[in-house]
């Protein structure tokens, strides 16, 4: 079997989806290529911030981009994928974090993103149940958290809707291109063909980029999470530490969500597990920033598998060795803001051949590699 398509949409992560949606919208004859089921990896499995704030400077032009599109999913997808707007309150437990809290500011400012920073005694009377190590923190009014088990599903139902065509459970052995059309072989036998691939696969599109000469640096990031049975409800923002190595948020039902370090996984299975030393050294690290969490039990935890850049920013943009091909991969753990985005922004520069975002700091060949282009 042979599908022929304009485009062809390689992940289907929350990016991913949003590409095929967006690309079936504007009239084009889009096929979506999943190796498991949509939203499986990183997108469904992680901890569901929806996040503008302590980005990298050259995220955040996409990350306000993306934060609108949230505003609007219902509209867009039909299901809001329990996006709501609860605030994201980035904390300081020494001084010297709370000196990163107040730089952060001017680079939020030259972004029109809204931060307002909060001393210690003020922190300390507005939200009375953080532990004595806060010394400070800066809150971001507009952001909030969503359901990551919702968001791909949706994207991907609308994308349907749209025209686009979903494969699930086709996992593509081989990737070449003929005659100026790409050529994707799926362990299945069928064959898809298109002169566009659009390269979105997680961890699994740095491979995708090296069977077309741009090997990168990346590396599989298995985050590490958990939540509790519930409790009363009192944690509205979506907290986080200056350095990551904590966050947490709770849900109206009273379950808290905490994230922090990393589990194991095995990309070639793929395969992913928490690790019970990381979850169990992750409450206790919620504990300090909330001691009020004592005593709850642990009901689940879980990884996934997502693809980490050296410097922490993904690759987006068009391939420097083969006509036609575009990357957005290696989302570095925070990917899932981004999503919404990150599609509308490849479906133009496939289709208009480029994007106001600016894009540049996101390029494949920004470790200096130096490949030769492929004609064929």
């Amino acid at each position: 079997m042979t599908i022929e398509s304009d485009v062809l949409v390689l992940g289907g992560g929350g990016a991913g989806c949003s590409a095929a949606l967006h690309l079936a919208r504007r009239g084009s004859k889009v096929t979506l290529l999943e190796r498991g089921l949509v939203g499986s990896q990183a997108s469904g499995v992680n901890y569901g911030g929806v996040r503008q704030q302590g980005r990298h400077p050259a995220e955040l032009p996409i990350a306000r981009r993306s934060r609108e599109i949230w505003g609007r999913l219902k509209e867009l997808v039909g299901c809001d994928a329990e996006f709501s707007i609860t605030g994201h309150l980035k904390l300081a437990r020494n001084a010297d974090e709370e000196a990163d809290l107040i730089a952060y500011l001017d680079t939020a400012r030259a972004y029109d993103l809204p931060l307002r920073m909060i001393g210690r005694n003020a922190i300390h009377r507005e939200y009375p149940w953080l532990g004595p190590d806060v010394v400070a923190g800066s809150l971001a009014p507009d952001d909030g958290s969503a359901n990551p088990r919702l968001l791909s599903p949706a994207l991907a139902h609308a994308a349907r809707a749209a025209g686009a065509a979903v494969h699930e459970q086709t996992e593509i052995t081989s990737y070449d291109r003929l005659n100026g059309r790409f050529v994707l072989k799926a362990r299945n036998g069928a064959e898809f063909r298109a002169p566009i691939l659009v390269n979105m696969a997680g961890y699994w599109g740095g491979a995708v980029a090296a069977a077309f000469g741009e090997a990168v640096p990346i590396e599989p990031l298995s985050p590490n999470m958990l939540v509790t049975e519930p409790t009363t409800y009192f944690i509205k923002p979506n907290l986080g530490v200056v350095g990551g190595n904590i966050y947490l948020r709770q849900i109206p039902r009273g379950n808290v969500i905490v994230g922090g370090g990393h589990g194991e996984s095995d990309p070639a299975v793929p395969w992913s597990r928490p690790l019970p030393e990381v979850t169990l050294q992750n409450f206790n690290y919620a504990l300090q920033l909330v001691p009020a969490l004592a005593g709850l039990h642990v009901i689940r935890s879980w990884s996934g598998i997502d693809g980490q850049m050296p410097d922490h920013i993904p690759v987006i943009g068009p391939s420097r060795t083969t006509p036609g091909l575009f990357h957005a991969f290696g989302f570095s753990g925070h990917g899932f803001q981004l999503g919404p985005a990150i599609g509308a922004i490849m479906s133009e520069l496939v289709l208009d051949g480029h994007s106001d975002v600016p894009l540049e700091a996101f390029q494949i060949d920004r470790w200096n590699v130096q490949p030769a282009v492929r004609e064929a």
